[in-house]
């Protein structure tokens, strides 16, 4: 039977783990991107999606132009906006394809991915590496996570993209109260 805490413990030492090994320069670069582009929009598929959509929750919060693809109210891209993009396992055709538009319209491109040498990552303007399994290699004798399939990345996601929040809060001096107004009251 499966030991609960001790599961814990130890998907949360993976988590802290590939967080920790991201490249702090990297995610300056990438916080950098964000600050200076006109207008942010973010997409993933799957769970990534879904990480994907917390990051532009908390840049909206920031003050940011934050939009997710896909979403009715997302903008055009263009000259002056980034699209950020996650693609865990280096490839995904439906990001290739929203690559391809997004620079096509004179827009920044940027990726968060695990595996580096995917073809997503190389078409994108910045990457940010998150060093953990993913889908792309949950499987063999002895996968490298406790979780299933691409759920370290995912959860890796989420603390990285915390951290990079406060990195950009503080890089605006973004005061934590000033995102608290921008949380929505209909809840």
């Amino acid at each position: 039977m499966l030991d609960y805490r001790k599961t814990v413990e130890q998907a949360a030492e993976e988590v802290k783990a590939a967080s920790r090994e991201v490249d702090a320069a990297a995610a300056d670069r990438l916080a950098r991107e964000i600050s200076k582009a006109r207008r942010v929009v973010l997409y993933g598929v799957g769970r990534e999606g879904l990480m994907m959509r917390a990051l532009a929750m908390r840049l909206y919060h920031l003050g940011l132009d934050a939009h997710v693809v896909g979403d009715m109210a997302a903008p055009p891209v263009g000259r002056g906006d980034l699209l950020i993009v996650s693609a865990g396992p280096g490839d995904f055709s439906t990001v290739m394809g929203l690559i391809g538009v997004a620079s096509e319209a004179g827009a920044r491109t940027a990726c968060i991915t695990a595996q580096p040498k995917g073809r997503v990552p190389r078409a994108c303007d910045t990457v940010l590496v998150i060093p953990a399994q993913t889908m792309a290699d949950d499987t063999g004798p002895s996968p490298a996570s406790v979780l299933p399939m691409g759920s370290l990345f995912e959860g890796a996601q989420f603390l990285t993209f915390e951290v990079l929040i406060l990195m950009l809060r503080e890089r605006l001096k973004v005061s934590p109260s000033a995102m608290r107004k921008r949380h929505t009251n209909l809840e």
